[in-house]
């Protein structure tokens, strides 16, 4: 199945960028012509860049790391929480506090201070406290949710980064080139590709297509999840398999291997003739035996 196609490209108004006087030379290599004072980004290209970057980030949640959404512009904001929420991984839908990744550990100090203020709700803390104290720290959690809720879970940085718009975003793509960790972003014509790991020429302005880029990345991960879901099954299998051909040896009997006639009946001769000897040399039958020899007594 492909990752995208022409057609819903074209239906999402991906190959739609600025206006010419409003472009960034370094994004000339991705652009296809000019129509009525706009440039037209080359959908070759973007559908090539996607498949890389569908790629990468499918390799890194397989490998066991997270993945991180960021588009803190209006048009992006509910595509971002959507489609992060669906594959269950992190994203910033609000503002970008500096140090997010570079200061994390002063981040989880207030990821900490977030979740003991939602406890302190549910236990029944606020009771014991004044109105104007209750107001005051719901105020705070309400911030702290608005701008770290996405991240709330998050113990480590993450293994990617997904940007839209990348003028916008510049302190997050700062922060994650300083610590080397790898960019997927959607680049518009005035935007500067370099320095991104795996740039996505297109549409960075209209809803749909940043809906469409959020999906495909989305559906990135699910696929990585899927694929390590399959393992562990085949996994389990294997060892299923291992511990019934062991049972099976186990319960092997002895009936059920080959027997040499001649063998087994000379030896039941033998029996017979060491019971007679037996009986002989005691000097009675069973009968006269004063317990059934068969039957096992245990002392009380």
């Amino acid at each position: 199945m492909a990752v995208v196609t022409m057609k819903s490209l074209l239906e999402s108004g991906v190959h739609f960028g600025h206006q010419v006087k409003r472009w960034d030379p370094r994004m000339k290599k991705y652009i296809f012509a000019e129509r009525n004072g706009i440039h037209i980004i080359d959908l070759q290209k973007t559908i090539q860049s996607i498949k890389d970057a569908y790629e990468a980030v499918r390799k890194t949640v397989t490998a066991g790391k997270s993945v991180l959404f960021v588009g803190t512009k209006k048009q992006a904001q509910q595509a971002i929480q959507k489609e992060a929420e669906r594959c269950g991984m992190f994203y910033v839908n609000n503002r970008w506090l500096g140090g997010m990744l570079t200061n994390f550990v002063t981040i989880k100090k207030s990821l900490l201070r977030l979740k003991k203020l939602e406890k302190m709700e549910v236990d029944g803390s606020f009771e014991n406290l004044t109105k104007k104290e209750i107001a005051a720290l719901g105020k705070e959690r309400t911030k702290l949710q608005k701008n770290l809720g996405g991240i709330k879970e998050m113990k480590d940085p993450p293994g990617i980064l997904f940007i839209i718009d990348t003028r916008m975003e510049s302190i997050a793509v700062a922060e994650a080139q300083r610590l080397g960790i790898p960019i997927v972003a959607v680049v518009d014509t005035n935007c500067n590709p370099e320095g991104i790991d795996y740039p996505i020429p297109g549409n960075d302005d209209a809803i749909r297509a940043i809906t469409l880029f959020t999906q495909i990345i989305a559906n990135a991960v699910v696929e990585a999840d899927n694929e390590a879901g399959l393992k562990i099954i085949e996994t389990l299998g294997e060892e299923d398999e291992d511990m019934e051909e062991i049972m099976n040896d186990i319960s092997l009997k002895e009936e059920d291997r080959e027997i040499d006639i001649e063998s087994y009946a000379s030896g039941e001769d033998k029996e017979a003739k060491t019971e007679s000897t037996e009986k002989e040399s005691l000097g009675t039958d069973e009968d006269d035996l004063p317990v059934d020899i068969d039957k096992v007594y245990e002392e009380e």
